[in-house]
């Protein structure tokens, strides 16, 4: 039998350690330290209140509405026809065969296509870094969307964005002490800083102003950069979202080229959030990507060419498939050498891939029917009634907002959000400050109860000093709009009479 010899001097050194429990004194400071706004403590209320409606109690209001994030089918936005057929004849095939007449050929022969590439089917783990078909595919519509050349092997399929924007930061936030850190917009979406903290890095916030429609003022990114630095902070990266979240501002493409060209300068890694690039509303705005604007500059990405180096996501979630529970989404690597895209491929591969349905939707989402296909016309009309629907509603939105007391609203470009801004009284801000909780968050609560409207407060995205703001999405369907937001309006007069100085 072989034995174990332990060290003298390391036995007598680790004589006084015991073993610990994971309990809320071990656990990692860095997951206590994480803040995650948009299910935070409006949203366990709201569920507090669910429960005690459901036992039969008697509330303001007679059903919770949720507005703190951006779940489209939550609000009952229905499924596209033609994305979830294909999905149903990939779980199941024998559908076809069994009801010949329920399916369009094109539906069929999508799913015959993805299954036969599939193996074992939808139950079997595909390539790490997604199923080739499917990067085919996303590659060919990113080429499309671009004009300019886009490489399957340069795309990694991921549950959703979130999941590759962690994958990213993983790889380029270093730990040993190094103090590595990201621009980051604010407001900002909090899973840059969630992750930020989880990793250990820190965030450099640079401002949207909110008086140029939340737009990204160089002078300010620049001065965020050298004052990080200042302190020691190697600044790795420059995160922009685009459509804006939770601003809903669009960025033109002058100031792209300028965030591109500041990047390159100054060596840092573009980490282009994408995901609401569907979701334009402003009249004479267009969606230009990262990709687009810096090849159209030069910066190809060809191999070699690392000038620039950028990291683009899009997501099932949010356009107008709101398809937020089966987790697909994809991230493209541009300018990313084959060393560093391995080590990607590596941290795909600890998940062994992700979610083959997730994948499928994501093929789905940028290859949809074709004019001339058997489901085009179905597919343009569901999809145009939930985008003008949306449309619609973000102008409800943003002109009730505009309507309330202490209320300025910068219209939304795109994406799903209302970021108003909020003026509370001295009376007020010392009832929070009672409570022990922010400002905007305690004005959430008191809506909250007196509603059953969830909003998320301002300071879990970030804002500037001395300014108070809520996030709340236009989601809510369009036949429950109006009394949605008659019942916000009475809460907040209720809220502003009670509150005087």
């Amino acid at each position: 039998m072989l034995r174990r010899t332990v060290p003298r001097a390391f036995s007598s050194a680790t004589s006084s350690l015991r073993g610990l429990p994971l309990d809320g004194t071990t656990i990692n400071e860095n997951v206590k330290s994480a803040k995650y706004a948009v299910r935070g403590n409006v949203l366990e209320r709201s569920m507090e209140l669910q429960r005690r409606m459901a036992a039969g109690e008697k509330l303001p209001f007679d059903t919770i509405v949720p507005c703190n994030i951006g779940n489209p089918h939550a609000c009952l936005q229905s499924p596209l026809s033609f994305h979830r057929e294909v999905l149903s004849l990939c779980i199941s095939p024998t559908l076809a065969s069994d009801h010949p007449h329920v399916f369009k050929k094109d539906v069929v022969e999508r799913a015959k296509a993805y299954t036969a590439g599939l193996g074992g089917g939808v139950g079997a783990y595909t390539n790490s870094q997604g199923i080739p078909a499917v990067r085919e595919e996303i590659a060919a519509f990113i080429a499309e969307r671009d004009g300019h050349p886009a490489r399957a092997d340069h795309i990694y399929l991921t549950n959703g964005a979130s999941e590759g924007v962690r994958i990213l930061l993983t790889c380029l936030l270093r730990s040993g002490g190094l103090h590595d850190g990201l621009l980051t917009p604010i407001p900002q979406y909090p899973l840059y800083s969630a992750s930020l903290t989880l990793l250990g890095g820190t965030l450099v916030p640079y401002l949207l102003s909110e008086g140029a429609n939340w737009g990204v003022e160089m002078d300010n990114l620049r001065e965020s950069l050298a004052t990080a630095r200042a302190k020691g902070v190697e600044v790795r990266g420059i995160a922009v979202i685009n459509p804006g979240n939770p601003t809903g501002n669009i960025l033109a493409e002058e100031q792209i080229k300028d965030i591109i060209e500041m990047a390159v300068e100054e060596k840092l890694v573009v980490i282009a959030d994408e995901v609401y690039q569907s979701n334009i509303w402003k009249k004479d705005a267009s969606f230009s990507s990262f990709k687009k604007v810096a090849c159209d500059m030069g910066y190809t990405g060809a191999e070699g060419d690392e000038r620039l180096q950028l990291v683009s996501f899009h997501s099932t979630s949010k356009g107008y498939y709101g398809e937020c529970g089966l987790r697909g989404g994809y991230m493209e690597v541009h300018g990313i050498g084959a060393e560093v895209r391995a080590e990607l491929y590596k941290l795909s591969s600890l998940s062994l891939c992700s979610n083959t349905i997730g994948q499928l939707a994501t093929g789905i989402m940028i290859n949809p029917p074709k004019k001339g296909d058997p489901s085009y016309e179905t597919f343009t009309k569901e999809r145009d009634d939930i985008l003008s629907s949306l449309e619609r509603r973000s102008i409800m939105v943003h002109t009730a907002l505009n309507d309330l007391e202490g209320v300025t609203c910068n219209r939304a470009d795109g994406a799903l959000y209302a970021f108003p801004r909020i003026r509370l009284s001295n009376k007020a801000k010392k009832a929070a400050e009672a409570k022990g909780v922010p400002a905007d968050e305690f004005y959430c609560l008191e809506i909250l109860d007196q509603s059953g409207i969830v909003l998320v407060p301002g300071s879990g995205f970030g804002q500037e000093d001395d300014t108070l703001h809520f996030r709340t999405t236009f989601l809510p369907a369009e036949a429950t709009m109006h009394e949605t937001l008659k019942n916000l309006a009475r809460a907040h007069e209720k809220f502003m009479d009670e509150h005087r100085d």
